[in-house]
């Protein structure tokens, strides 16, 4: 499934994705959406049980402003 299609179906989501291709800076292009979640914890438990495989996890929604917030991309 590519990317464009996972943000439309997940969105406001933590996706867990097992990533057929990648652009030159690592993002994901394409690949199969493994667990979804709006609970991020569900999504680190999943992927702990599959390490090994390539994977990213991304959140498809808005990041809300917080003073105390910091992302890191």
């Amino acid at each position: 499934m590519k990317m464009k299609e996972i943000r439309k179906q997940y969105q406001d989501e933590w996706v867990l994705i097992e990533y057929s291709k990648l652009d030159d800076d690592l993002n994901v292009i394409e690949g199969e959406v493994i667990a979804h979640s709006p609970n991020k914890d569900e999504i680190y438990q999943a992927q702990m049980k599959l390490q090994g495989r390539s994977l990213a996890i991304e959140y498809l929604g808005e990041i809300p402003e917080q003073e105390d917030l910091v992302v890191v991309l």
